[in-house]
């Protein structure tokens, strides 16, 4: 399913057993899909993959429109119509709360939701154990920000025009994010001392890192004024089309939160609020987990994503289709996730 600002894909496979239907949304921060590469290599093995990968802003004709948060919720809530049935949900860092979102949407509208959502390294409450980069776009002024990070596409380009959040910034802004890792020891040096991933596309990780794409102008600045300024989604103050989010309206989909115990992209308590605002799911359908010794980016990268999460993520997939399977229902009752800290 293509649309002008982003597409589904789904990644083929020779097995024939049946396997989960999964969709993975890569996150809608300036990072191409390809950095999430050891992610989607892994979870291709055993499921039925599909992957929501977003346009280079760039590349997008002026005449498709405009894209914010609105069109991101709304992209996924037609993927998710799309897909139908027998779904679960993988959300990264920022798509964490637009997953969220969507899924509420479904369950608001009565139309199928997925049987899993499960976040990893979510940007939902940056209230929570703010980081470095919270704390700066919470301060940002966004008539400064329209003045001094945003251009409009040249006209060599297909999207002559558009107002974007350029890649050249970004770089920028991911160069003196590992400068303060080499110096300080910090997750990324470790990275860039021993790459710990498999290289499914011959390219080590510092290259996935820099592989960034523009973004749309009025995206990365409602995002700013939403989520790291006003704080709409943990306040119950997020519109879509006019009607507001009610995660609450969340009951038959499992919920499994992932945090990474030195994350300094989202903090740790940035995710976990996830359980919070999805009150009306079942005890039995909730789990969350920290993951110690890594920071944002070894969620979904490198040897402890693929020996300890991914096989977490894995038991929790299949746990939910054999409730389904054997025809049991979520109680009625609520309560707190079981929390794990590795």
């Amino acid at each position: 399913m293509a649309k002008p600002f982003g597409r589904l894909v789904r990644f083929e496979s020779e097995e024939s057993r049946r396997r989960p239907r999964v969709l993975l949304i890569a996150p809608l921060s300036g990072h191409r899909s390809i950095l999430l590469d050891d992610m989607i290599v892994a979870l291709a093995q055993d499921h039925d993959l599909h992957l929501v990968e977003w346009a280079d802003a760039s590349k997008v004709a002026l005449s498709a429109g405009r894209f914010g948060l609105d069109g991101n919720i709304g992209y996924l809530v037609d993927f998710l119509r799309f897909l139908g049935d027998d779904l679960h949900l993988i959300g990264v860092c920022q798509s964490a709360s637009p997953s969220i979102a969507a899924t509420a949407v479904a369950a608001m509208g009565g139309t199928t939701a997925p049987r899993s959502m499960t976040l990893l390294g979510g940007k939902i409450d940056p209230r929570n154990s703010p980081t470095r980069g919270d704390l700066l776009a919470k301060r940002q002024s966004i008539p400064w920000l329209e003045q001094n990070c945003m251009i409009r596409v040249a006209s060599s380009d297909a999207g002559m025009g558009r107002l974007v959040y350029p890649a050249s910034i970004q770089k920028a802004a991911l160069l003196a994010y590992l400068t303060r890792h080499l110096l300080a020891g910090g997750e990324l040096f470790g990275k860039l001392m021993k790459d710990d991933g498999e290289y499914p596309a011959g390219r080590p990780f510092l290259d996935l890192f820099f592989s960034v794409a523009d973004l749309p102008a009025e995206f990365v600045l409602e995002t700013i004024v939403s989520v790291f300024q006003r704080f709409d989604f943990p306040r119950g103050r997020l519109i879509w089309q006019g009607e507001k989010i009610e995660p609450a309206a969340i009951t038959r989909t499992a919920l499994f939160t992932i945090e990474g115990a030195q994350d300094d992209v989202s903090g740790p308590g940035q995710t976990n609020v996830a359980h919070d605002l999805c009150a009306n799911i079942p005890k039995l359908r909730r789990e969350s987990y920290v993951q110690s010794g890594v920071g944002h980016f070894g969620l979904f990268h490198g040897a402890i994503w693929r020996s300890t999460i991914l096989p977490r993520v894995r038991r929790f997939i299949r746990a939910q289709d054999r409730k389904k399977a054997s025809g049991l229902s979520p109680p009625p009752s609520q309560s707190n996730p079981s929390s794990i800290i590795a």
